[in-house]
């Protein structure tokens, strides 16, 4: 196999992790674990956070295999988000030790919801990143910030319309009307790009 995969030979190990092929979740682990590792170093900063974030995501990646969807993503770009994803998580939850010694909680604010949706990308997300990737990035930054959010929080996070509620303070009703509307404006600007 070649040093760098193809997207095809890896949406092939992902078809055959989705039927629970174990040797073929151990083939993409070696394929593409060095990549995914980076992400979540540059992220989380902490080897042994990083270490645990790739752990967890590729748990995830053998759960929701089924779920990837060639049309949407490449594979690599695919797994990045979980792995993104599980690392913000990571952080989220990670107790930072401050200069004085004592704890505090890093707590979610504005500036993590730009290193998951930012702008600007570094060379790794550049090399990750597929036109198809880039075409859904450029349709999510159309939506409204709310529905951007509902979507955001429900398909790369796998959070529930009842988790995003409660998170958001909102209604269920409204959550749900974000998400569908979303998806609707989603579905258009893909398929006019």
């Amino acid at each position: 196999m070649p040093n760098e995969p193809t997207p095809a030979v890896l949406a092939a190990l992902l078809a055959r992790v989705a039927a629970e092929d174990a040797a073929a979740l151990r083939t993409l682990y070696e394929l593409t674990s060095a990549k995914l590792f980076g992400v979540a170093l540059r992220i989380l900063v902490r080897r042994e956070w990083a270490e645990e974030a790739l752990q967890e995501s590729f748990v995830n990646i053998w759960r929701y295999a089924g779920d990837y969807r060639e049309a949407l993503a490449a594979p690599l770009t695919w797994m990045a988000a979980i792995v993104r994803n599980r690392a913000l998580d990571s952080l989220r939850r990670q107790r930072a030790v401050s200069s004085d010694g004592s704890t505090a909680i890093v707590e979610w604010n504005d500036a993590l919801d730009e290193v998951l949706a930012g702008d600007e990308r570094d060379p790794a997300d550049a090399a990750l990143l597929s036109e198809q990737a880039k075409q859904l990035a450029i349709c999510l930054s159309r939506l409204d910030a709310s529905q951007r959010q509902a979507v955001s929080l429900a398909y790369l996070r796998d959070q529930s319309h009842s988790e995003i509620a409660e998170q958001l303070a909102v209604p269920l009703g409204t959550v749900k009307s974000w998400v569908r509307r979303g998806l609707e404006k989603l579905k258009t600007c893909m398929g006019s790009l």
